[in-house]
């Protein structure tokens, strides 16, 4: 298990340095280049290691003030010395030995321009992966029941995706980290109950900085959080930005699209906290969001016609659209309750705010009844084969998710609606069971 996370260290340094081009990308085509990439990786790790109080300046100093003097003839001399010794621990701790790593385990600093995903992550983007490639696949000819359709684009449509959640990180670690401080059973409950960064980001304020204890195991970790956020803030996208383009995958489209992602989370963050505070929102915020929300689908298929090397299918792109709007309506329906009770964007909850209990079902009603004309509409303009495989999609995901999940499916069940949202969040919580406080159980008595 040591020497696969030592290759895995290796390989991720010359990826890296491929991406920064110090050295070239096709140098791994035969053996000797291979093995020198491998040195030149193994290097780069060693000088990143600390050292004493050595800077970064001081150890690149050094290597200019003394690189000269150790030529090959020194180099064959210490082998041979270090070989008479015998001594197994100085051979094992040689820093230019290529097969050598030790020491290497707590190396865990990246630049924050390398896009990086974590297992986590991966595991939360498997569902709209896999529903993303039984759902469009088809609309680049492509069958999602194939392996060869499914892995000849899996790797980096995986990766975007799961970079996309592995983004939400660094709030989800800050929220987790309020709510430890608060100890509230509501705090508690909604811990539990989130599992995206941004229905986390949601509970927190929107101006200056939340208010902790400052325990030992807060303080600890403060300044990553903090570091984290303050990319997640600024150029959340960036680093994946940086890896399209390099990888020539970076179009005008894509970008506006990963845009939209930030402007999402931002109106989310926006109109949730409106209401949390009782104030005012404008139903164009609203109908932003939810337009804006399917974000990452849009950016996956954009991605997969570049990969195709095809260009991208106008008819196929407004349908799909409006697709994603109803779905998005009715993922909303679904997870009405639920989104109150964790102060999420949805749709119904806020045309509630906005119209009033009695007329927010009738205004969705017609919303929902617009967007469905649109929708039959383009529908007959697809290829039949294509609109009926469609449809046939839709079908099995009504099923498996049982509930409605686009237009001509089903029926649209609009839920009561809550009209006081605090009585009903305080009647939940009285009727959940008391949380165990974390740490070992104690024993009967």
């Amino acid at each position: 298990m040591e020497a696969l996370r030592k290759l895995e260290q290796v390989q991720s340094t010359i990826s890296l340095m491929q991406f920064r081009g110090v050295i070239d990308s096709s140098d791994n085509n035969n053996t000797t280049n291979a093995d020198s990439n491998r040195f030149l990786a193994n290097f780069t790790l060693l000088l990143v290691q600390p050292c004493g109080k050595l800077e970064m300046d001081t150890k690149c100093q050094l290597i200019s003030e003394h690189l000269s003097k150790i030529s090959a003839a020194f180099l064959e001399e210490a082998s041979t010395w270090l070989n008479e010794e015998g001594n197994k621990q100085s051979r094992d701790s040689s820093p230019l030995h290529c097969d050598n790593m030790t020491g290497f385990g707590s190396l865990h600093t990246y630049p924050e321009d390398f896009a990086m995903v974590g297992l986590d992550a991966m595991e939360r983007a498997n569902s709209t992966l896999e529903d993303f490639s039984r759902s469009y696949f088809m609309f680049h000819e492509m069958d999602a029941h194939e392996p060869q359709s499914i892995f000849r684009y899996l790797q980096l449509l995986s990766f975007t995706e799961s970079y996309i959640y592995q983004i939400q990180y660094p709030i989800m670690a800050l929220y987790a980290t309020q709510t430890r401080a608060l100890g509230t059973s509501l705090s508690s409950l909604l811990h539990t109950l989130l599992d995206t960064l941004n229905e986390k980001v949601l509970q927190l304020p929107t101006i200056g900085a939340p208010v902790l204890k400052r325990g030992s195991d807060l303080e600890a970790n403060w300044s990553w959080i903090q570091k984290s956020t303050e990319l997640l803030r600024s150029n959340p996208f960036r680093p994946l930005a940086l890896l399209l383009e390099h990888r020539g995958l970076l179009t005008e489209r894509i970008r506006d699209e990963l845009k939209s992602g930030e402007e999402y989370w931002t109106l989310e963050r926006k109109l949730c906290c409106a209401i949390m505070c009782r104030k005012e929102i404008s139903v164009e915020d609203v109908m932003r969001a939810i337009h804006l929300k399917s974000f990452d689908y849009r950016v996956l298929n954009l991605l997969l016609y570049q990969l195709r090397k095809e260009k991208v299918n106008e008819l196929h792109m407004e349908f799909l659209s409006v697709s994603e709007f109803l779905v998005e309506i009715a993922d909303d329906l679904f997870d009405y309750e639920d989104d109150v009770l964790e102060n999420n964007f949805n749709i119904l909850r806020m045309f509630v705010k906005i119209y009033g209990a009695s007329t927010a079902p009738i205004m969705l009603a017609k919303l929902i009844t617009e967007a469905e004309e649109r929708y039959d509409c383009l529908l007959k303009a697809l290829d039949p084969k294509l609109s009926m495989n469609y449809r046939k999609r839709c079908e099995e995901a009504t099923k498996e998710g049982g509930k409605v999940v686009g237009p001509s499916l089903g029926t649209w069940s609009i839920p009561p609606v809550i009209e006081d949202e605090d009585l009903y969040q305080s009647e939940f919580l009285l009727m959940m069971p008391p949380i165990c406080p974390s740490g070992p159980m104690s024993s009967p008595t």
